[in-house]
């Protein structure tokens, strides 16, 4: 008899196996971020957390610090199937293309890149010192400025310091974006860039512990980056009076098609249903929802395909 209830047993957990496989496996995968210091690095280990909460710990996610978006599509080319990481849609345009700072660095595996999900977008924030006086653009000639090395953010602020006529007026630090607020604490710099999506934490520490300006950019210097305008609130930063008119950039998390359609499917499932929870303890995942997925402007991975199907989500034929 009890030979007979074991086996019956083993039978029942097996059956379940081959139903539900990812009730079962343990899934394993890496998320490549950002700077340790940045918002996005942030939003990563909320993802780890909020993933083993929502899968029961059946999904572990591994995050990774990055130098930058750059350096996180260009590791789609060596790294396998468990590999998730975070890029505006445009970079992954221009390294299939061949483009820009992917110019003579193509490659196939490019081609391979698929999306998974949207998170929340990348916000330009100039911030500058109480101390500095400058309150525009036109005051940052002569001042000190922080870009950071190799990130997203660190290329656009050079990009819209050429646009507005400041190349060459402005003195830029050499140092790493992870020493900006001690830097600006020290007097070392007048301010620094940094794209993080609000409220950037290092904006919070730098506003809470020295004082600062985040600069307003008018509507002729938005229709020059030919970014999105996007408005941060008052009050969203110590001392912030009023709001703050800056650009953003969407951000997608991406995979490749190395990548297992359940793995995918698990993922984005997961990060929906626990998109919510994530929101009550950080304000920047509310503003994510189905309206951003526009934005994926390539192909998201099949798995990722199956939810959305599954939750009437509309998609475009681009997508697919």
């Amino acid at each position: 008899m009890k030979f007979q209830l074991s086996a019956i047993s083993c039978a029942f957990v097996a059956s379940m196996a081959l139903i539900n496989p990812l009730a079962q496996a343990e899934t394993r995968v890496t998320y490549k971020s950002a700077k340790s210091t940045s918002s996005y690095y942030q939003m990563a280990v909320q993802i780890s957390e909020a993933m083993k909460q929502g899968s029961s710990g059946n999904i572990i996610v591994t995050v990774e610090e990055s130098q930058g978006s750059v350096q996180n599509v260009m590791e789609a080319k060596v790294r396998g199937g468990d590999y998730v990481f975070t890029t505006p849609p445009v970079l992954v345009r221009l390294a299939q293309a061949g483009k820009a700072m992917f110019k003579d660095k193509t490659d196939p595996k490019f081609g391979e890149i698929r999306a998974l999900f949207p998170i929340p977008s990348l916000t330009m924030h100039f911030v500058m010192s109480s101390k500095s006086g400058v309150k525009d653009f036109a005051g940052l000639a002569g001042k000190t400025i922080l870009l950071g090395k190799g990130s997203f953010g660190a290329k656009e602020g050079a990009k819209y310091i050429k646009l507005f006529g400041l190349e060459g007026k402005v003195n830029l630090a050499d140092a790493e974006l992870s020493n900006a607020v001690s830097a600006l604490k020290n007097g070392q710099i007048d301010g620094f860039v940094t794209a993080g999506s609000f409220p950037a934490p290092n904006v919070i520490e730098a506003a809470a512990s020295t004082g600062v300006t985040v600069l307003s950019l008018s509507g002729d210097q938005i229709k020059k980056t030919k970014r999105t305008r996007l408005v941060i609130p008052a009050g969203t930063y110590a001392g912030q009076n009023q709001d703050i008119i800056t650009t953003s950039l969407p951000v997608v998390a991406y995979t490749t098609t190395a990548m297992d359609n359940d793995t995918a499917y698990a993922l984005t499932k997961t990060y929906w249903a626990q998109k919510s929870s994530m929101g009550s303890s950080a304000a920047w995942w509310n503003g994510v929802n189905e309206g951003l997925m526009p934005n994926i402007t390539g192909k998201i991975h099949p798995g990722a395909v199956r939810y959305y199907q599954e939750a009437g989500f509309t998609l475009s034929a681009a997508q697919q």
